[in-house]
């Protein structure tokens, strides 16, 4: 089914937006997709090393702070490997292209 002059029209209107629009653009690029994966991650692998000091400190308390140290690390794991696969192969190499690309950016900026 064809769209009428006036379909066509509005359909031009919203892709011309669309592609005006640097916060949308941002959004569904490649990097922006897997960025709030990406930020979990990180934030796992901080609370991961914080709480394996936590749990050396936790053994000289009682065994069952330590276990629930050690409960914690495991949720933090399973967090770290279920965004890993969201991420995946191809977003790994996408989110590693866009920091490689800030930062020669960076690194031009400051020269």
């Amino acid at each position: 089914m064809a769209l009428s002059d006036d379909e066509q029209r509005i359909l031009r209107e919203i892709e011309q937006e669309l592609q005006n629009d640097s916060k949308f653009a941002d959004a569904v690029s490649s990097s922006g997709l897997y960025r709030h994966s990406v930020r979990q991650v990180r934030w796992a692998i901080i609370g991961l090393v914080l709480s394996v000091v936590l749990l050396a400190v936790s053994l000289q308390v009682h065994f069952v702070v330590s276990f629930a140290v050690f409960v914690v690390m495991l949720g933090l794991i399973a967090l770290i490997e279920r965004n890993a696969r969201a991420i995946g192969r191809a977003g790994l190499q996408d989110v590693a292209g866009a920091i490689r690309k800030a930062r020669e950016s960076a690194t031009r900026r400051m020269q």
